[in-house]
């Protein structure tokens, strides 16, 4: 394989990768977008002063972490969502073994 082919063949293969790459983004996107509508429309007329007041104070709070306390925190919540992906997991295999059977 001569080095032209090996560059044409790097190249599309990086092209390829950037297309997935940009569909997989774009369905996200769509994705929080539509969840946020959603939001939207469960909060309208709910949203009080006291709790648009609550919502402020935590954002200032998350923003005056320490790094520490930051660190402290994605970790925490990093480990609730690994939780959360493992009891999807076991709940997806005992479906699978459930239809297995019959």
């Amino acid at each position: 394989m001569g080095i032209k082919a090996f560059f044409k063949k790097a190249f599309g293969d990086m092209k390829d990768s950037a297309k997935a790459q940009h569909a997989a983004d774009k369905a996200e996107f769509q994705a929080a977008k539509a969840e946020a509508k959603a939001n939207f429309e469960e909060n309208r007329g709910h949203n009080t002063y006291a709790k648009a007041k609550a919502d402020a104070k935590k954002s200032w709070d998350d923003a005056h972490m320490s790094p520490s306390e930051r660190t402290a925190k994605m970790r925490e919540e990093n480990a609730a969502r690994v939780n959360t992906a493992n009891a999807r997991t076991a709940a997806a295999n005992a479906r699978y073994e459930a239809a297995k059977k019959s």
